[in-house]
């Protein structure tokens, strides 16, 4: 996936998230599943925003940006901002 391919998947997703929440804080009901699928979104989001920042970093020091693979999310949201 390259530079432009995530910045439309992050583009996409942050729609998502943006419709999930307004979902959510419209629906009286239990919003369970929602808050799941909501949950996955911000892991995905998450794992892509690491992805980009790890290839800009290779491009930056002259490696080769493909070589940057996603990382599981449990290793991305391990660490601390």
């Amino acid at each position: 996936m390259d530079q432009e391919q995530i910045l439309g998947r992050i583009a996409a997703m942050v729609d998502d998230e943006r419709k999930l929440r307004d979902s959510l804080s419209a629906d009286k009901g239990d919003g369970t599943a929602q808050r799941a699928q909501l949950q996955n979104v911000e892991r995905e989001l998450d794992q892509c925003w690491d992805l980009l920042r790890r290839r800009r970093a290779k491009s930056e020091y002259g490696e080769n940006p493909d070589e940057a693979r996603v990382r599981p999310s449990s290793q991305v949201e391990g660490y601390e901002s």
